[in-house]
């Protein structure tokens, strides 16, 4: 790409490690993931697909200054980790990839509204260990004959199916959040910062978004975005901004 950035110069090192964090999480569960950048105005956009959860997952970073050439390409996850140098709050952009198909299929730029039913932090936490310690119990239980990938699946998906509180949101889209750091603090050392809702007028920090055929969780360290069962369009790409 013509004229894009060689580096990234991050708001501070917190902005950086947290970055890594989010990176080092995804390759977790895939040692070559992938993830598609977006930067425009002092922001960068990093989108990720942790496979089994089947849910877009989305980290925003503060730039340290607007880029001057926006910034949109898809490169190696772990390419971009190593590349990552917290105390100098700096990342080198490698060189672009031939990204995956979900890479060409984001959540729409607008149209976002507040959607009701989602439980409070406590109970949303809840509601993912008790799915965990179900299915624990229920893989604990099976007859050494039928403890196959095929039946684990299969009890897989019949609870992460299910869906949130009085919401359309499945299970498996909250388990990812958790899993990926986005519904507890990212830098442990830091006490967390107090709820937006606190404020008049301010966003609630979990909330639960509807465009068109796309739910998306958002919390104040990432956001989660999946398709609706059974929608179609609304396609685009999600605006560049902090969460």
């Amino acid at each position: 790409m013509s004229g894009r950035p060689d580096q990234l110069h991050f708001a501070d090192s917190g902005e950086a490690a947290d970055l890594a964090a989010f990176l080092g999480r995804l390759l977790h569960y895939d040692r070559a993931a992938a993830v598609r950048l977006q930067a425009g105005g002092g922001a960068l956009a990093v989108f990720g697909r942790p496979p089994s959860f089947e849910v877009l997952a989305v980290r925003t970073a503060r730039l340290a200054a607007p880029v001057a050439v926006p910034l949109d390409l898809t490169v190696s996850a772990g390419e971009l980790l190593e590349s990552v140098e917290e105390a100098s709050a700096l990342a080198a952009v490698p060189a672009p990839v031939t990204g995956p198909a979900w890479a060409g299929v984001l959540p729409p730029r607008g149209g976002w509204k507040q959607v009701p039913g989602l439980p409070g932090p406590e109970a949303i936490g809840e509601a993912v260990a008790a799915s965990v310690a179900e299915f624990r119990a229920r893989d604990e239980a099976l007859p050494p004959q039928h403890r196959t990938r095929s039946e684990r699946d299969r009890i897989g998906r019949e609870i992460w199916s299910r869906t949130l509180g009085d919401t359309e949101l499945p299970l498996r889209a909250v388990h990812a959040a958790q899993s990926l750091g986005f519904l507890r603090p990212v830098r442990s050392t830091v006490p967390p910062a107090p709820a937006p809702a606190t404020a008049p007028g301010a966003p609630d920090p979990v909330a639960l978004l509807a465009s068109g055929s796309w739910l998306r969780l958002r919390t104040p360290y990432g956001s989660v975005a999946m398709r609706r069962p059974g929608g179609a369009g609304g396609l685009g790409a999600l605006q560049v901004r902090p969460l």
